[in-house]
């Protein structure tokens, strides 16, 4: 099964070859500026995401390990990749608010959980891991 999706204009589409299997919430600083509000995404291999076209994506540099992506029209967040050497070097971390069907997707897992303003929980039982953990895992070997 594929997943489409795309930015709220049309101008960046999407499609996701191998279907993802959860969601993870992302409570850093960042994603809460480039979400507006905490950062829910599919883990993406960097060889399982084609772009219809790049021409209207806008990419930054947002830290040592990472760049964000968002709409050039619109301005819609899209996603997030790691950019660290290293095993997870090209994956992608879209947002599930961009995809067209988002259905189905489990949410399994909270990273930056000591970040996380404490105005909000979710239900159920998460894997939790903190900024020390989450920086461990994308340092370069």
């Amino acid at each position: 099964m594929t997943r489409t999706g795309g930015c709220n204009c049309g101008a960046v589409r999407f499609e996701i070859t191998q279907d993802p299997d959860h969601v993870h919430a992302c409570h850093c600083g960042m994603c809460r500026r480039f979400s507006g509000g905490v950062f829910l995404g599919v883990e993406v291999p960097a060889d399982q995401v084609r772009f219809d076209t790049e021409e209207g994506l806008a990419v930054y540099r947002s830290s040592d390990w990472a760049e964000r992506a968002f709409c050039k029209s619109c301005g819609s967040s899209l996603f997030y990749r790691l950019t660290a050497p290293g095993p997870m070097n090209g994956v992608c971390y879209i947002g599930i608010g961009t995809l067209d069907d988002a259905n189905g997707l489990p949410l399994t897992g909270e990273i930056y959980i000591d970040c996380k303003p404490d105005g909000y929980a979710f239900a159920g039982n998460t894997d939790k891991k903190t900024e020390v953990e989450m920086l461990a895992m994308f340092s370069a070997p």
